[in-house]
């Protein structure tokens, strides 16, 4: 069964780059994708996804902010959620660490970075 991958980021534009890494890599994922938190915490209680690549600053809902809940939810507990982001000071990473990342990736991406840290995941 392919593997389904959410993408939350308020760009498109960077939703489709990161797609494109995945591609890069040949690894073959079915994609959903969300402009926000709150977009994504809809489609994740309707659809079973496998990884979350999350931005942080986004409109309605921001990253951490969605972290922060999904973490919260028992059944999302093991999740594996990314951070893609621009935001790349030490304490913004030790933040969404502790409130629950499994990783943490800043952009601009670095591909093999990216390829390493997806292969952690095991999709």
């Amino acid at each position: 069964m392919m593997k389904r991958v959410l993408i939350v980021d308020d760009s498109r534009i960077m939703r489709t780059i990161v797609k494109s890494y995945f591609d890069e890599q040949k690894i073959f994922c079915r994609y959903l994708e969300a402009p926000d938190g709150a977009a994504a915490l809809e489609i994740l209680e309707v659809e079973p996804v496998q990884l979350v690549l999350l931005d942080w600053n986004m409109p309605k809902l921001n990253g951490l902010d969605f972290l922060k809940k999904v973490r919260a939810m028992e059944k999302f507990k093991d999740l594996p959620i990314i951070m893609v982001t621009s935001e790349k000071a030490r304490f913004n990473v030790i933040e969404a660490l502790k409130a629950g990342a499994t990783d943490y990736i800043i952009k601009p991406i670095n591909g093999k970075l990216f390829a390493d840290k997806i292969r952690k995941i095991k999709l």
